[in-house]
């Protein structure tokens, strides 16, 4: 049945045609949908892991066990997942083992714009890299046939564009290979011994895959004029073709790793000139010169960031349509935590204490944006407690009581237990504040280990953070509420003020929460105002200024109420009208 799809439903479809029977995935922009879409086939079993390692892992178990199995997540999460990664090249797999992977050029919600390319090279495993919806099916299939075929795991590769546009693919039906587990010690348990024997047989894979690609149905020549010859890969494609139609030929890697040598030499041949269009590291271009052919690429597209129709066209001499233009300036819209987020009134409090932040990833990040400009570091998971212990340790007396780590619920059951052991077991004096919206809040409300419900949002193990943070060494734990912002500052003033390691859990859920039943919107009275702009200090959406007042726009207002602790005039009354 052929159907509009989304790319990341595209392979989650892909994945159910496929007989897969297992995933387990750590939620990551833009990869998301591929497993909220594959636990709508109850024939498949879906999780949230904790971390990116561990949902593949878990997924090596499964396919181990004679399950096809699949993990998904963002670019920077193959980074954690790269450990288990790497040796599962040397063990092979037993049923295919598929594992997706989302780069984000461009940079929409990520911390860098790392090439995913690389991994796949350094760790000898395969990738292939659909361009739109229709290979996104095809590709999830195939990548199950390789997995099996060459005894290794998978990469599929997606970008934001492939996994968020729309294209129209044709389903097909679920068909189950059956794969029994049988004991293989020299093959998956990889103490020196075994793993050195198996080395040259990953090189020896490496060879039949690279001739495999040579003639692989998703690397393809489509001849047009042949005074240029564009190599191309993944978006950029669909780019290519809409600026130059038939009259380039294009050489399209679906592929990317290993690359076809004689087919790329073979092209080359065919053309009077040879240009590679690949977004973000010139891999593909590398590669070309590596044969010793002459070849543009970086010296005309940028390294950085994502590509578009009109990029491609000026960078490659061709007409630049002209764009409409409005009439008007659209005003700017700068990322901004929502109006009754459990957040503001935190930092809030922190900014005002003038305490050190460092900071961690999640939608809490923007708790660094103007007017709170609270978090002063943001590396990546799990960092902000592995960055406070070193910080104090640093600086001792000079920094401790003035520091604070903040963490997100999601974020600290990902990584964060490793650095808040690291604080019990060297013994920084350091304060740790979990930010507990009760849910993934940055990547759509996905549930995690914390919440007490699973994928499907059945009831679920539920950590106790407070007897975990107390089992993990530390007598000092205090719940807060975030909009209570006197108890804030009392237990923020206390933990900094103790001469011991604590941890502080500001407890609201996420205001956007259907369960979340919020108060009535407030409204300001002219009268009362006097303009001091106190209400402005937290940046709250709802909030703005209308002929020298206050104002609250009802339709945002979810009567949190930290605003109306904030105004010494009393100008900020309830509308006693449920939002």
């Amino acid at each position: 049945m052929r159907q509009l799809m989304l790319g990341n439903k595209a392979v989650a479809r892909g994945l159910f045609e496929a007989g897969c029977c297992f995933i387990s995935s750590y939620p990551g922009t833009p990869s998301t949908e591929i497993t909220e879409e594959a636990v709508k086939y109850d024939e498949i079993y879906c999780e949230w892991a904790p971390n990116e390692k561990v949902a593949m892992e878990a997924a090596f178990g499964a396919c181990l066990a004679g399950k096809r199995s699949f993990c998904a997540m963002k670019h920077v999460g193959l980074n954690v997942a790269a450990d288990p990664l790497y040796t599962m090249s040397y063990t092979g797999v037993n049923a295919g083992f598929v594992i997706g992977v989302a780069d984000d050029a461009g940079m929409h919600s990520s911390q860098n714009e790392q090439d995913s390319r690389h991994h796949a090279i350094a760790s000898k495993v395969p990738m292939l890299e659909p361009s739109d919806s229709a290979e996104a099916l095809e590709f999830a299939k195939l990548a199950y046939e390789i997995s099996e075929k060459f005894d290794t795991p998978v990469l599929l590769k997606m970008c934001t564009r492939v996994a968020h546009s729309q294209s129209v693919v044709e389903t097909g039906e679920r068909t189950v290979p059956e794969k029994a587990y049988e004991k293989n010690i020299a093959k998956y348990v990889m103490m020196p011994g075994n793993a050195i024997r198996r080395h040259p047989i990953v090189e020896a894979r490496t060879k039949a895959l690279a001739e495999y690609a040579e003639t692989a149905p998703v690397n393809r020549v489509e001849i047009g004029g042949t005074e240029i010859g564009i190599i191309t890969h993944s978006t950029s494609y669909q780019y290519v073709k809409e600026v130059f139609g038939d009259s380039v030929s294009v050489l399209k890697i679906g592929m990317a790793n290993p690359l076809p040598e004689k087919l790329i030499r073979d092209f080359a041949s065919k053309v009077k000139k040879l240009v590679v269009v690949e977004e973000l590291d010139p891999i593909i271009e590398n590669f070309v010169k590596q044969l010793g052919i002459e070849v543009s690429g970086k010296d005309l597209l940028p390294i950085e960031g994502e590509f578009s129709q009109n990029l491609v066209a000026k960078a490659l001499g061709q007409p630049v349509p002209e764009c409409r233009s409005l009439d008007e300036a659209i005003p700017p819209r700068p990322p901004v935590m929502c109006a009754g987020c459990p957040h503001r009134g935190l930092f809030y409090t922190l900014k005002k204490n003038k305490v050190t932040v460092l900071g961690d990833i999640g939608c809490y990040t923007l708790g660094a944006v103007q007017p709170l400009g609270a978090i002063e570091m943001t590396l990546c998971m799990g960092a902000s407690i592995s960055a406070v212990h070193g910080f104090n340790k640093a600086l001792g007396k000079e920094s401790e009581g003035k520091t604070v780590a903040v963490i997100g619920d999601s974020t600290f059951m990902h990584s964060g237990m490793t650095g808040l052991a690291n604080i019990a077991y060297n013994q920084s004096n350091s304060t740790v504040i979990i930010l507990d919206n009760s849910i993934t809040g940055m990547t759509g409300h996905q549930q995690n280990p914390t919440t007490g419900y699973n994928i499907k949002g059945d009831p679920a193990g539920k950590i106790d953070l407070e007897a975990l943070c107390r089992a993990m060494g530390f007598k000092r734990v205090r719940v807060v509420d975030p909009y209570d912002l006197k108890e804030c500052d009392t237990v923020l003033k206390e933990e900094l003020a103790a001469d011991e390691a604590s941890v502080i859990i500001s407890r609201r859920p996420c205001a956007l929460l259907k369960y979340v039943k919020h108060k009535a919107p407030l409204a300001v009275d002219p009268e009362k105002c006097r303009s001091c702009k106190a209400c402005m200090s937290i940046g709250c959406p709802a909030i703005s200024f209308k002929g020298g007042k206050a104002h609250v726009d009802n339709t945002l207002c979810v009567g949190c109420g930290v605003c109306e602790q904030l105004c010494k005039f009393d100008a900020f009354k309830s509308t006693g009208k449920e939002a």
